[in-house]
């Protein structure tokens, strides 16, 4: 199954990358590219660079490097199709496949988005105006949303009846079911899944509706939320409420706050804190945390992570290591959600944010301060307390870090505890240390370097005018005027292709590769000066020929006029001010050599 080249060719044409970038990277404007923090791997100092115009990518430190749908596919982890399928519906392209069954598959995937799309607008309609409805908008002014919110974030209604939506949408039976909108009963007739429920609709990264989460009214029957089935397009362990409204403001600001229920994330926004997310009924799943990688490196969880702490220490160390983001845990009063605090005391919220504490942090600071600390029993109790929680986590240097802050506040000796904990843990057993040992350096960066590995010189600078400013520099370069077989490569196919995408396509991988680093480049080189420079090495190229072609000549002195011709010429050319003669002739010279050679 494919998808048509041209079509192919109009996603890209019709995609602005730096918009699809700046969706996961904060973009910086440096000259005419655009630079940021690789999302490929992890570094503080950006390497990761984006040409606009091209619509390529390249990053130094990595060497990621591609296109707008090359991006998208190794950000969101999709395949070829998925990436061109997701940039096709925000460009409002309609694609042509060259296999019809696979065609029918997809087109199945779009009828459950267009169901789903029509059951949000039918329910947020139903709120907005059915007196039935008169309830559920009271319930929601009592939680501090206006019309406005609800308008933003498409909440609706779902009536008490059995099939109201499915009597209003009359959708096919495999679209109802395979939507999650609905099931069969026993007499085999559709039935709503969700009744008597204020509903929040469920985008995904790209926009699209994919399914609800569903709240009951206080004093209905049932459980307080219900989530929509798995189906071929909602997968709630891999997606987050908001995340489609929140992810710009969570890439500027380098950090996502993850919370528990759909009315915390509109708090969170109502508040100043548009960069909340929430899982859709599940628990947070290294799925989630892969996901939030591609837009941030800190994730601030905003729920009972004291409770979850006991049982998920390892996954939230684990996810740190793996994902190579940084967890921490707004500390929040007990007993209240996010969504209270934003409309009772917004400052508080903002202020539990800001203080966010490392996890492991947090959950030492939780145990010391639920422990008396008045006698040495009790500080010793609290010690060992503390320990234990230290004790999980898979650093050296950051246990040491939190024992040296469990001895200050407990008044004990640091090396003792350091003696203590040592004990503990070698009882536990050496050998999961040695596999810890063993999972840090296979984790060693082993990327060759970027920049560096890549020769340097006037060659590679007229390939990089050539990319961004080919009109200044493109009548005075010529194959002659490239001595290294690499840049000569990558050459010949900027100046036999149109643009710097195709000659990618079509030069040989090492050449291909310094195209896609050159084309994220900015040159401000004079063009002209340049060329003097490659014209001068390119003459004391000949001169070195000539010099060994005398030592086997008949008659030397036909060789010394043009030798000494050539010296004068480079000296004229690396002078302060160089003749317009003295290159437009060199050049010449060059060409016609290469052409009686030839």
């Amino acid at each position: 199954m494919g998808i048509l080249d041209e079509d192919i060719q109009r996603i890209r044409d019709a995609t602005d990358i730096v918009a699809v970038v700046s969706e996961h990277v904060q973009l910086k404007r440096v000259g005419r590219r655009f630079q940021g923090l690789c999302p490929f791997h992890s570094e503080k100092t950006p390497s990761f660079s984006v040409n606009q115009e091209a619509g390529l990518y390249y990053c130094f430190g990595c060497r990621a490097s591609g296109d707008v749908i090359t991006f998208v596919r190794e950000v969101e982890k999709l395949d070829f199709v998925g990436a061109v399928e997701k940039l096709a519906s925000r460009a409002g392209i309609t694609l042509r496949y060259t296999d019809t069954g696979e065609h029918e598959s997809r087109k199945h995937k779009a009828a459950l988005y267009e169901a789903v799309e029509r059951a949000v607008e039918w329910y947020h309609q139903r709120l907005l105006t059915a007196p039935d409805a008169a309830k559920a908008r009271a319930y929601l002014r009592s939680r501090g949303f206006d019309g406005n919110d609800v308008r933003r974030y498409r909440i609706g209604w779902a009536p008490e009846g059995w099939d109201e939506l499915a009597r209003a949408l009359r959708l096919p039976e495999n679209v109802f079911v395979g939507s999650g909108l609905g099931f069969l009963n026993r007499q085999r007739r559709p039935t709503d899944a969700f009744r008597g429920r204020v509903v929040f609709p469920v985008f995904d990264t790209e926009g699209r509706a994919v399914g609800f989460g569903a709240r009951i009214l206080p004093g209905g029957q049932g459980p307080k939320y219900k989530n929509s089935a798995q189906s071929a397009i909602y997968d709630k362990s891999r997606l987050l409420y908001g995340l489609n409204w929140a992810k710009g403001e969570i890439v500027n600001a380098d950090e996502a706050i993850v919370c528990e229920g759909y009315t915390d994330v509109i708090g969170f926004a109502k508040a100043g804190l548009p960069r909340a997310v929430a899982t859709c009924g599940t628990a947070l799943t290294g799925e989630h945390l892969r996901l939030l990688k591609s837009f941030a490196r800190r994730v601030v969880l905003a729920f009972d992570a004291d409770a979850a702490g006991q049982n998920a220490a390892e996954r939230f160390y684990e996810w740190e290591r793996q994902y190579e983001i940084d967890v921490a845990v707004a500390a929040l009063p007990t007993g209240v959600d996010p969504s209270d605090l934003a409309r009772d005391d917004p400052q508080a919220l903002l202020r539990a944010v800001a203080e966010a504490e490392p996890f492991l942090g947090f959950r030492v600071n939780r145990v010391l301060a639920t422990m008396p600390l008045s006698t040495p029993e009790q500080r010793a109790r609290a010690a060992e307390a503390a320990l234990d929680v230290v004790r999980e986590h898979p650093s050296d240097l950051v246990r040491d870090q939190y024992l040296l802050d469990v001895a200050a506040r407990t008044r004990i000796d640091p090396e003792r505890l350091r003696e203590r904990a040592a004990r503990t843990r070698r009882a536990a057993g050496a050998k999961s240390g040695d596999r810890r040992a063993d999972r840090a350096q296979l984790r060693q960066p082993g990327a060759p370097g970027g920049r560096d590995s890549i020769r340097e010189g006037p060659e590679i600078e007229a390939l990089r005018l050539l990319v961004c400013r080919p009109d200044e520099v493109r009548d005075w370069l010529f194959e002659e005027l490239f001595g290294d077989d690499l840049s000569l490569a990558a050459y010949r196919a900027l100046v036999e292709t149109d643009g710097v995408r195709a000659a990618i396509e079509r030069a040989d991988p090492a050449a291909g590769e310094l195209l896609r680093r050159i084309a994220v480049e900015e040159s401000t080189a004079e063009p002209l000066d340049v060329v003097d420079l490659l014209l001068a090495e390119a003459g004391r190229r000949a001169i070195t020929e000539l010099e060994a072609e005398v030592r086997l000549a008949d008659d030397p002195l036909a060789y010394s006029q043009t030798i000494a011709w050539l010296k004068l010429t480079i000296e004229d050319l690396q002078s302060e001010h160089p003749s317009v003669g003295s290159r437009e002739q060199l050049l010449a010279w060059l060409t016609q050599q290469s052409e009686d050679e030839g």
